[in-house]
């Protein structure tokens, strides 16, 4: 869960919306009869994969209702019969029906429509190679890291930003304050840390406010440098991968021993403003004049955290993916620049050795830990150690067969625990797992034990697919329902490249249309992607400088939430400052298709369902690399 801001202003929309020149939802009048939906993928199918649509109406109604494919001539394609219904969404959308595109396979632009007793058409929608359809969304996901991107290294020429937070580069280290059982800051009466300041300039945004964690950085460099290693090319990716990995580099003090964790102050109080506390670009934090004990001066002069005091022992979570960073930095080096190689492992090495693998609680994640709340940690040191060893294996380091042995060992540890999960943030199993897969230096049993735990996350989003009408494999009443699903998407690809095991090939088809349209609320949760998407992230960048410079896709390629829970949707207020800015489908409005306990809204306020973040869009970006690298 992230707490804070992001959008498009109001004033844009019509940058956006002229870009729809099909239907949103239906080509009819809101109260025509009888009431149905088509939702297909918006980003496309690929030629040879299982394809599904899904339609959304009246049982009654739809009992007699076909279909047709059209292609850009208005050329009939393809037609037949809705598919069995896979239950029911909401009173008004009583039946879901499948569409089965799959012997749609020739490269093209297509529309679907409905014939029979009901009459509607989809969004357009591409059919083609994974490549062709993938590549411009994985060209998109680097766009907003640009955006994200803070200190001396913004890219103007893409932005309209200029530079912030250059006081960063002599940050003042502060006692990790108290917090109020893990929800909010109550220790806003900071102690400064005796010693000289820091340099952790730079680095990216975790979000749409401007803290900046190394728990979310090094999960998302560690993503990138593995679709670096593993993935066809993605122009600026390495490069944006480096930008982030020196950031990390600061944020580690490999002389006294000290991992620093945070930047910034989250909330404030009625004598300090925290990062939350106000709606700002964040350049001109650089242009406040303030002295100590003003209510602003941190918002200039940003508090640093430290994840342990120097030289003791670093909660494994942070420790693992941190290290797991560092040793793929290792790996993406090693043939061209074996010396910077042999540093990078030496610094995953050290940040290893120092994790605290002692059993505790709480894990340090962020301040307050409701931001990013984590309870397993074997798997970061699985992941940690899983690199190390390759990294070794690369650079004839002969400590990589100890960290082989270790990496099975936290593997084992984890498969033992009762933190399971699947993919996502606060879960990097599926990657450790993988990563051990790919190498020949398991055993029978181990590589056995490793499958069945990527099975196991796979059935899990199964079972919960198997009881939702668009085949959903994930809880839609929870935070982060978008990139859990991606996550569930990267895990399903990874296994069939290590197995060669396809089995989950059309749940994972299914989770990525989803993700682009074929849900209930026939929107895609990438901004840029397809005919419907967020056009009012809370984001402020997106909100305040597209204002300014008068661009529309600032935020292109960012990942939101998704649909939450009715409870969590309902306190929706724009904040303070920003440009008002919300969005409905032309002829009818979001609710219209909440169903299941879970509702939509496309509002700056709705930090609860279209908020962006790094870890989304890095999952994104990692899932649809390894989809792509079918191609």
């Amino acid at each position: 869960m992230k707490n804070m801001s992001r959008c498009v202003p109001a004033a844009a929309l019509t940058l956006v919306t002229s870009l729809v020149a099909g239907c949103l939802v239906s080509c009819s009048t809101p109260d025509a009869a009888p009431r149905a939906a088509i939702r297909v993928n918006q980003a496309g199918y690929v030629s040879g994969e299982e394809k599904y649509a899904f339609v959304m109406g009246d049982h009654d109604a739809l009992a007699g209702a076909g279909f047709t494919v059209v292609d850009e001539r208005d050329r009939t394609v393809l037609r037949g019969s809705l598919g069995p219904t896979t239950g029911s969404w909401n009173d008004a959308y009583d039946a879901v029906h499948t569409v089965d595109l799959s012997k749609l396979t020739r490269p093209g632009i297509f529309q679907l429509r409905l014939t029979g007793s009901a009459k509607r058409q989809s969004a357009r929608f591409r059919v083609g190679s994974a490549r062709e359809l993938l590549d411009p969304l994985r060209e998109d996901s680097i766009r907003f890291f640009h955006t994200q991107r803070d200190g001396p290294d913004v890219l103007p020429e893409e932005t309209g930003r200029e530079a912030a937070h250059l006081t960063d580069e002599r940050g003042i280290v502060y006692v990790t304050p108290r917090d109020a059982a893990d929800e909010e800051t109550t220790d806003t009466a900071l102690t400064k840390v005796p010693g000289d300041p820091v340099d952790v300039a730079g680095g990216w945004f975790d979000a749409g406010d401007y803290l900046k964690f190394t728990h979310t950085a090094s999960y998302v460099v560690g993503q990138m440098l593995t679709t670096v290693r593993d993935t066809s090319p993605v122009p600026g990716l390495t490069e944006e991968a480096e930008h982030g990995l020196r950031w990390l580099d600061r944020m580690w003090d490999g002389t006294t021993g000290t991992l620093y964790a945070q930047v910034g102050l989250g909330s404030g109080d009625e004598d300090i403003r925290g990062d939350h506390d106000a709606w700002r670009l964040p350049e001109e934090d650089d242009d406040l004049i303030v002295r100590p004990g003003d209510r602003d001066y941190l918002l200039k002069h940003r508090p640093v955290f430290r994840a342990n005091t120097p030289g003791e022992r670093i909660s494994p979570n942070l420790a693992g993916r941190v290290a797991a960073a560092f040793a793929l930095a290792a790996q993406t080096e090693a043939q061209e620049r074996p010396d910077t190689a042999r540093r990078w492992l030496e610094k995953a090495a050290a940040v290893y050795a120092q994790a605290d693998t002692r059993a505790h609680r709480p894990l340090v994640t962020t301040t307050p830990r409701s931001f990013y709340q984590e309870d397993s940690w074997q798997d970061d040191m699985e992941w940690a150690a899983a690199e190390l060893a390759r990294a070794a294996t690369d650079l004839a380091d002969p400590r990589g067969p100890r960290w082989m042995s270790e990496a099975v060992g936290w593997a084992d540890s984890y498969i033992r625990s009762d933190s399971r999960g699947t993919l996502e943030i606060a879960d990097v199993s599926a990657m450790a797992h993988a990563d051990l897969l790919a190498t020949d230096s398991l055993d029978s049993e181990s590589a056995s034990r490793l499958r069945a735990d990527l099975r196991r996350q796979l059935d899990e989003g199964g079972q919960i697919a198997s009881h939702d009408p668009f085949g959903s494999g994930v809880a839609l009443t929870e935070f982060d329902a978008v990139p859990h699903s991606l996550g569930l998407l990267a895990t399903a690809e990874l296994y069939a490249r290590v197995t060669g095991d396809h089995r989950y090939d059309a749940f994972a088809a299914r989770q990525r249309g989803w993700v682009f349209g074929a849900n209930a609320w026939g929107t895609s949760f990438v901004i840029g992607a397809g005919e419907i998407y967020p056009h009012c992230p809370q984001h402020q960048i997106a909100n305040l400088a597209m204002s300014r410079t008068g661009r529309g896709d600032i935020l292109r390629g960012a990942v939101v939430n998704g649909p939450n829970s009715a409870e969590q949707v309902r306190d929706v207020e724009t904040p303070e400052d920003a440009r008002p800015c919300s969005y409905t489908p032309p002829g009818s409005v979001w609710s219209d298709f909440d169903g299941h306990g879970a509702e939509y809204l496309d509002d700056v306020g709705a930090w609860q369902t279209v908020e962006s973040a790094d870890d989304f869009t890095s999952t994104a970006l990692f899932a649809l690399s390894l989809t792509a690298r079918r191609s």
